[in-house]
């Protein structure tokens, strides 16, 4: 009973966050724009100067781990090649087939993954490094199925996208923001009071924020649509990859801020930016909206179970 009331104070403040941002929604307080806008200014600002406050504060050559980074690539890539594999057996449509995938694989890791860290551990160095080594290639693998797989009508203006999504993924701000901590670090780098206690207050600002409109951009009504992929997907998404995954990386000796960090990565919900890339890029959109909104409903529950193993087995 214990582990499980230490399980449900990790995961449901976090969801109880994303509710109070739904309910605003529904009441008019938020509307899309508020979604589009607060989405925006997270990924653009507050998310990086988290990310750069809690890379830039650690000792880097003491707490830096290549083989954590190494093994968070490593899976994410046999994931999602394996995924792309069993879904080329058994759906035939193309642009369904990308966007299952992309949904299937890829978690809002630096959103929910750090929500969750931060609320165990406060900040971390981990949850960074997990980003370093997911994240990127997460963008880099849904750009490449998104295409081969999308509307062959508008396959060849996808393709014509795919230099320019590697112009985006080299200057995308949240691993920009990893890459200038980890040189601040590296060099010894102290901030002066008046801009680290800015830096701090901005940081802030940013899980609460994050989950606030994830919450009111939850359209529940879409859940409903396509519903053998899209339980298949969220089976996939936050049962599956951590069933084999999480006792490999229990055999690696990895535990604590680490095991959450593969978790994290392996059983959070889909990240939303799923339906924007998969709309841009002539796959189906419908169906990973339908994803994105199942796993995000379901992860409550799952994440609590996967917490309480996880603290029963003393991984955590």
């Amino acid at each position: 009973m214990e582990n499980f009331i230490y399980s449900a104070n990790v995961t449901l403040p976090i969801f109880l966050v994303m509710a109070l941002g739904w309910a605003l929604k529904q009441k008019g307080m938020f509307n899309e724009n508020f979604v589009a806008v607060a989405n925006r200014f997270n990924f653009t600002v507050t998310l990086p100067v988290m990310l750069f406050r809690d890379m830039s504060a650690v000792d880097i050559y003491g707490t830096f781990d290549p083989g954590y980074v190494g093994f968070c690539a490593a899976v994410s890539s046999v994931c999602f090649w394996c995924i792309w594999v069993g879904a080329k057996r058994f759906l035939k449509d193309g642009s369904a087939r990308g966007a299952f995938v992309q949904a299937s694989f890829r978690s809002s890791a630096a959103v929910m993954g750090l929500a969750f860290i931060e609320n165990i551990y406060g900040s971390s160095a981990m949850g960074p490094m997990m980003i370093i080594g997911a994240v990127p290639l997460y963008n880099i693998y849904s750009v490449i199925v998104l295409t081969l797989e999308g509307d062959r009508q508008g396959a060849k203006q996808g393709r014509s996208k795919i230099g320019q999504a590697v112009k985006n993924i080299i200057k995308n701000p949240i691993i920009l923001a990893i890459l200038l901590g980890m040189a601040v670090a590296m060099l010894d780098i102290k901030m002066p009071v008046i801009v680290d206690k800015s830096l701090d207050t901005v940081a802030k600002m940013a899980t609460p924020l994050a989950l606030v409109a994830m919450g009111a951009g939850f359209q529940g009504k879409e859940a409903l649509a396509r519903l053998k992929p899209t339980l298949a997907a969220a089976f996939i998404k936050l049962i599956g990859q951590a069933a084999v995954c999480v006792p490999i990386a229990a055999k690696f000796g990895f535990t604590g801020e680490k095991m959450i960090g593969i978790l994290i990565m392996l059983a959070a919900p889909a990240t939303p930016s799923c339906y924007i890339m998969a709309q841009n890029m002539n796959n189906d959109g419908e169906l990973t909206a339908s994803i994105v909104v199942t796993t995000t409903l379901f992860a409550a529950f799952t994440l609590t179970g996967w917490i309480f193993l996880l603290k029963t087995f003393g991984l955590i």
